[in-house]
């Protein structure tokens, strides 16, 4: 598990984060609405592994009650993004070594299975965008950015398929991914490297060959998934 210290800080900071989403979860105050905002901050890596989420907090930062709260938290924890332990409260999970394998073969199913059906006369400026954004972040030294772009990529890819619940199984899967970084404890320019088989991966779509951007798409995250699992281990 992460350092005390550091979750602590990164929760301090997730939570002044939750108030740019404040207005757009108060004009509809679901827990679905106060789930999409902690998975986004969770996916943004705001929240850490092993970071505390403190019910009141949460709840005051969003305008939303405490039960609200709790209902986003049992839908979050039905996703394996946050696990309650008795007497102590809800906090985000700390993904070890099966589970890091088991979402890797999930994404390989989500994002591989998206290129190959892909929507006709697929529009790529999504995708394409991203790559100009980490390309851009990596020129700037700015690992965020790029781990952000690369988050936005991988976005975009499953969108061509057209399809509001891939989309949405998207969102869950970028969540873990970003536990995953951290829990590996990846080193912060892990994305930078990644950012040229993005571009190239890209092109392939833009040219319509969407058979090779899958089979390309199929050994980028066998590389991914064997470079975070040796920085786990």
């Amino acid at each position: 598990m992460l350092e005390i210290g550091k979750a602590k800080e990164s929760a301090s900071g997730a939570l002044a984060a939750l108030g740019q989403a404040r207005i757009r979860v108060v004009a509809q105050p679901t827990a679905a609405r106060v789930a999409d905002a902690l998975r986004e901050q969770i996916s943004a890596g705001q929240f850490l592994p092993g970071s505390r989420l403190p019910e009141e907090a949460i709840g005051e930062a969003l305008g939303v009650s405490r039960n609200t709260v709790r209902e986003a938290f049992i839908e979050l924890g039905a996703e394996r993004l946050l696990v309650r332990a008795p007497n102590r409260g809800v906090f985000v999970v700390v993904l070890d070594e099966p589970a890091i394998r088991d979402i890797y073969r999930a994404r390989r199913i989500l994002e591989v299975g998206a290129i190959r059906y892909a929507v006709a006369g697929l529009d790529a400026t999504g995708a394409r965008a991203a790559v100009t954004e980490g390309q851009r972040a990596r020129a700037a030294d700015d690992s965020a950015g790029v781990a952000n772009a690369n988050q936005h990529f991988h976005r975009a890819v499953v969108a061509l398929a057209g399809s509001a619940r891939l989309d949405r199984l998207m969102a869950h899967m970028l969540a873990e991914m970003r536990l995953v970084f951290h829990t590996a404890r990846a080193n912060p320019r892990f994305y930078e490297a990644f950012v040229d088989d993005n571009d190239a991966l890209c092109t392939l779509l833009e040219q319509g060959r969407l058979e090779d951007a899958a089979a390309a798409m199929e050994d980028y995250l066998a590389r991914s998934e064997r470079e975070v699992l040796r920085a786990a281990g």
